[in-house]
C-alpha cells in the first residue's frame, strides 16, 4: 500500500528526488559549522577514508560524474583543504590529498557524521532501516548510464 502523503501518485523517482532534496537541505544545515556544501563534505569524508585518490575515483565514491566534478575540487583547494599532486606512476594524472588544514577538520567531520547517522537511526525501526539500506544498495549499483535507456 502506497502512503497517501507521497506526491505524483507515489511515483518512485519523483518522490526519491524530493526526499533527496529534503535530506540535502537538512544535512546542509547539520554541517553548516564547517562552511562547506554537502558534496564538499562527502569529498572530505571520502578523503579521510582514503587520502590520495584520483579525481575520477573520488567522483565515483561520492556519486558524481567526473566530467562535472572539477568545480567542487577547485572550491576545496581554494579554501586550502585539499591539494592536487601529480601521480608518481602516471604523470598525466593527479591525486587529491587533504592538506594539513583539511586534516584538522577530521575530528569535526567524523563527529558530525556520527551525529547525522544517529539522528536517522533514531527515526526508524531496525527492520525498516535494514530494508531501506538494502534498497539503497541496489539503487547505488545502477550504472550512471544504464543500458536500459540507450
Amino acid at each position: 500500500m502506497i502512503p497517501t502523503n507521497l506526491r505524483f501518485d507515489g511515483s518512485f523517482w519523483v518522490n526519491m528526488d524530493i526526499a533527496l532534496r529534503h535530506l540535502d537541505h537538512l544535512i546542509g544545515r547539520m554541517i553548516a559549522s564547517l562552511h562547506v556544501s554537502v558534496i564538499e563534505w562527502y569529498i572530505l569524508r571520502a578523503l579521510i577514508k582514503e587520502d590520495g585518490q584520483h579525481a575520477s575515483e573520488l567522483a565515483r565514491a561520492v556519486g558524481r560524474a567526473a566530467t562535472s566534478f572539477t568545480p567542487n575540487l577547485d572550491k576545496l583547494q581554494a579554501r586550502g583543504l585539499i591539494e592536487r599532486r601529480p601521480d608518481p606512476s602516471d604523470r598525466r594524472a593527479v591525486r587529491i590529498h587533504l592538506t594539513e588544514q583539511g586534516k584538522k577538520l577530521r575530528p569535526e567531520i567524523n563527529r558530525l557524521a556520527n551525529e547525522i547517522e544517529a539522528y536517522f537511526r533514531e527515526r526508524f525501526e531496525p527492520e525498516e532501516l535494514d530494508a531501506f539500506l538494502s534498497v539503497m544498495a541496489e539503487l547505488q549499483s545502477f550504472e550512471m548510464e544504464d543500458e536500459a535507456f540507450n
